[in-house]
């Protein structure tokens, strides 16, 4: 009976630390795709400037004026 049990908690464990691996990658891959979305923002605010620093292209005149 001891071994039964034992044999559970072994297969408990091992369950849980695959699940933790598991979650510990999916955090990695989560932690670089804000990485680049952050990284990809600040480009867009430098390239762009800041909101209504540069007209906006409805605002501008057309050339034929």
């Amino acid at each position: 009976m001891n071994e039964e049990r034992l044999l559970r908690l072994e297969e408990k464990i091992a369950y849980l630390e695959r699940h933790v691996t598991a979650q510990d990658r999916a955090m990695l891959e989560l932690t670089e795709e804000l990485d680049a979305v952050r990284r990809e923002l600040r480009r867009l605010r430098e390239g762009r400037g800041e909101p209504g620093s540069a007209p906006e292209p409805a605002d501008e005149r057309p050339p034929h004026y």
